[in-house]
């Protein structure tokens, strides 16, 4: 299947935003060794992509929330089918069927970005000036060679850390810049990418279910660390797309998370201790919306036995035993 008009979409928004920004008079050309004009095209390609897909995002928040409130039927799942996975898993699909409950919802914004992250990738890996004068999605020629000649801080965007000497030379740039502007840019996307997954397992806690604490785990470290390796073959225009989404994403969870805060289970109980019981209010507390938490009911007080009245007669004390008669 051919992805060309995935490709001609990422081409058209991207020469579309840097229109917009030379009309408004961004300089075209370096300033701080920066084409501003290219970078915030690719700043605001992300916009575009997440305004788009913001009523997934919503789904992704709601179908986490409704997976929250459902932990507690999980694992009394699991402490019921103890031993049978084959079961248990069955019934937890019912489970998540009948509430309406999508495990998989949690990815589904990433994944829908897979194609734009591909799509800016091939089209970023194509700008080389060696492709000067042929076609490339609908851009002119004048389009391509700015483009190509594009920098942040005197590193080119078509560049990346692994660049070959070759590359280079075509690009006209310095490799120790790039690899030292790409290694940074490295280092932020792999440390933005950890806390936008942080971010929402501290205000959602960890999940009760084996399969979902997986993916909770492979989200907050698995995928930081593949880009160590990853990042080195990025243009440094698509880690600079990477970073603007995580920042983007950071800030459209904490305003999610505000509008939504994490309920509190159902079955906590006043004065536990239970991860259950505390996380949601310990979360709504650092948002600067949750209750305060319940407090034990105080034990009510012993009654006191009241004394005798003045004047009254002495209660007797109990008689002993009356002594054996001696034969």
């Amino acid at each position: 299947m051919s992805l060309d008009w995935i490709y001609y979409a990422i081409s058209w928004i991207l020469l579309a935003w840097h229109g917009a920004w030379d009309a408004i008079g961004v300089p075209v050309g370096a300033v701080l060794g920066t084409n501003w004009a290219w970078i915030l095209a690719i700043v605001f390609l992300v916009v575009t992509v997440r305004v788009i897909l913001f009523p997934v995002f919503v789904k992704q928040i709601k179908s986490q929330r409704a997976m929250q409130a459902l932990q507690p039927q999980v694992k009394a799942l699991q402490e019921k089918h103890k031993g049978d996975r084959e079961t248990l898993q069955k019934e937890m699909m019912e489970l998540y069927r009948k509430e309406k409950a999508n495990p998989l919802m949690g990815c589904l914004p990433m994944f829908l970005q897979i194609p734009v992250f591909l799509g800016l990738f091939h089209v970023l890996r194509r700008l080389d000036p060696a492709n000067q004068g042929k076609t490339l999605y609908g851009w002119t020629v004048t389009q391509f060679e700015s483009a190509a000649a594009a920098k942040i801080f005197t590193a080119p965007i078509a560049g990346k850390f692994g660049s070959t000497a070759d590359e280079l030379a075509r690009l006209n740039a310095n490799g120790t810049t790039v690899k030292v502007i790409a290694g940074i840019l490295v280092l932020v996307m792999m440390g933005t990418t950890y806390l936008t997954s942080r971010q929402m397992i501290l205000k959602t806690g960890w999940a009760e279910d084996p399969q979902q604490r997986m993916i909770q785990k492979l989200m907050l470290y698995g995928i930081p660390l593949s880009l160590l390796v990853s990042g080195a073959i990025f243009p440094i225009g698509v880690i600079i797309y990477w970073v603007t989404n995580n920042l983007f994403t950071l800030g459209q969870q904490q305003w999610v998370l505000r509008k939504f805060p994490p309920p509190q289970t159902a079955n906590s109980k006043p004065g536990t201790s239970t991860r259950s019981a505390v996380q949601p209010a310990k979360i709504g507390g650092l948002l600067g919306r949750g209750k305060p938490a319940a407090q034990a009911p105080a034990k009510p007080a012993a009654p006191k036995v009241a004394g005798p009245k003045p004047g009254a007669k002495p209660v007797n004390p109990k008689k002993g035993r009356p002594a054996k008669r001696q034969g």
